[in-house]
Formats: structure tokens, C-alpha cells, sequence
């Protein structure tokens, strides 16, 4: 029969190596909960049958990896608005090189979409004649797609003072060229206190998993005894609330830099 002590370092030392793994965009930010819902519940309820005094700790760490995912969701969801913004800022910049070589508008948003798909909806409002300004702002809702705005803004001052379009989104392409570059910058400088932060939280797993290498039994103790539940609940809510602190400034600062 498996040990649960073991299932429980490997399941520790995956939580570590999640945070410490770089989140990437994700096409569903839904995508996999179910399943890691139910493999936990039905783990949980096994180790309850097989070891009834090993349930304490299998749900300690049932509520940290459903915090290490919660924090990841978060990183994901940061990591999908930066690539809706950089692709915004793009789209931007196809916008006005092709107005500027005299392309109708519905042929420039129609390009425009290949490249940002939040503006496929645009360029189908004013495929039916509908408001592009309007659409726009619409668009603009989606997290990291708020310069859209200025986009909107430009359009619409150019279609009732009869000013240039393809002149008001060159000046707006160069604005959001210069905060792209700003939101780099600021995620440059956060990213080192980011990835100590995860090393903190990561650092005391391996310190587990070096003391069973030389012959301790450390995961034992915090399994097998109330004291250990204590310290195991103690040290995996600090450390999950630390690196939840950090995610919250470095969000904060983030934000202010949009």
C-alpha cells in the first residue's frame, strides 16, 4: 500500500513547483477545475477510509492546493489581459497604417480583427451600420482591452468634426506604443519580486524534502501529530498569504500603470 506520508510530499512538492512555474495565457479559465475538484474530493475520501487519522492533514492540503490554483487563476487571468492589451496595441497600429494608405474603415476593422478578435464584433456593428464608437466601448469592457476607449474616443471626435481618422489613430497608435512600453517596464521590475516571493513559499517543501533525503521523517511529524496539523495549516496559510499580499501590490502598482 501506497504511504500517504509520501502522497502528501508529493502533492507538497507539486504545489511548490506550480508556484514557481510562470503562469501562462489560458484559452478557458475554467479549464481543468472539475476534474481537479473531484480527483481531491475523491482522494480525500479515500485516505478518510484507508487512514482515518491521516484526514486532518489531507484536507490542510486539499484547502492549499485549492489555494495554489486560486492563485494561479489570478496569474492566468493577468497574463490573458496583458496579451488582449498587446494585441489591442497592435490592432491599433494595423488600424492606422491602413487608413493611412486610404483603405475603407470597414476593410481596416475587418484586417483589424484578424489580429484582435475583440474587434471582430466591431467591424460587424458597422458591416450593419451600427455605432463603431459605441461597439468599441463595448469591447473596451473585457479585461486589458480598456485602451480601446481611446480608440472609440478618437473615432468619434473624427466622424462628427470631419477630422482624419487615419491621423487621430496614429496619434492614439503612438499613445498606447508608449504605455505598452510603461506596462513592460513596471512588469519587468515586478517580476523579480514575484519570483522571490515564490521561491519563499517553495523554499520550505524543499527543505521538506531534503530532511526525508538525509534519513529525518519531517513530513511524519506534520502529518502524524496535532502539533504537526498545526504547524503544516500555519506554515501553508502564511506562505499562501504572503504570496497573495505580493500578487495584490504588484496588481495594484500594475493598475496604476495602465
Amino acid at each position: 500500500m501506497i504511504d500517504p506520508g509520501a502522497l502528501v510530499a508529493a502533492a507538497l512538492a507539486g504545489a511548490g513547483v506550480g508556484l514557481l512555474v510562470p503562469a501562462r495565457p489560458a484559452r478557458s479559465p475554467t479549464r481543468g477545475w472539475p476534474a481537479l475538484v473531484l480527483g481531491a474530493g475523491a482522494g480525500v475520501t479515500l485516505l478518510a477510509m484507508v487512514r482515518p487519522d491521516r484526514l486532518v492533514p489531507a484536507l490542510v492540503l486539499v484547502a492549499a492546493l485549492v489555494g495554489v490554483l486560486l492563485l494561479r487563476g489570478r496569474r492566468r487571468a493577468a497574463a490573458r489581459a496583458a496579451d488582449r492589451s498587446a494585441r489591442v496595441q497592435e490592432a491599433c497600429e494595423v488600424m492606422a497604417g491602413e487608413l493611412a494608405a486610404g483603405l475603407p474603415p470597414g476593410r481596416v476593422l475587418a484586417t483589424a480583427a484578424t489580429v484582435c478578435p475583440e474587434l471582430a464584433g466591431v467591424a460587424a456593428a458597422h458591416r450593419l451600420g451600427g455605432s463603431v464608437p459605441d461597439s468599441l466601448r463595448v469591447a473596451a469592457a473585457e479585461p486589458g482591452a480598456g485602451d480601446l476607449a481611446l480608440v472609440a474616443a478618437a473615432w468619434q471626435v473624427a466622424h462628427r468634426s470631419g477630422a482624419g481618422l487615419a491621423e487621430a489613430l496614429s496619434g492614439v497608435s503612438m499613445a498606447l506604443r508608449e504605455r505598452q512600453s510603461l506596462r513592460r517596464m513596471v512588469g519587468s521590475e515586478l517580476s523579480s519580486a514575484r519570483a522571490t516571493a515564490r521561491l519563499m513559499v517553495a523554499l520550505p517543501v524543499l527543505t521538506l524534502l531534503m530532511g526525508s533525503g538525509i534519513g529525518g521523517d519531517p513530513v511524519g511529524f506534520l502529518i502524524g501529530s496535532p502539533g504537526g496539523w498545526a504547524c503544516l495549516a500555519g506554515g501553508l496559510a502564511l506562505g499562501l498569504a504572503g504570496l497573495g499580499w505580493i500578487e495584490a501590490i504588484a496588481g495594484a502598482v500594475e493598475e496604476r500603470a495602465a
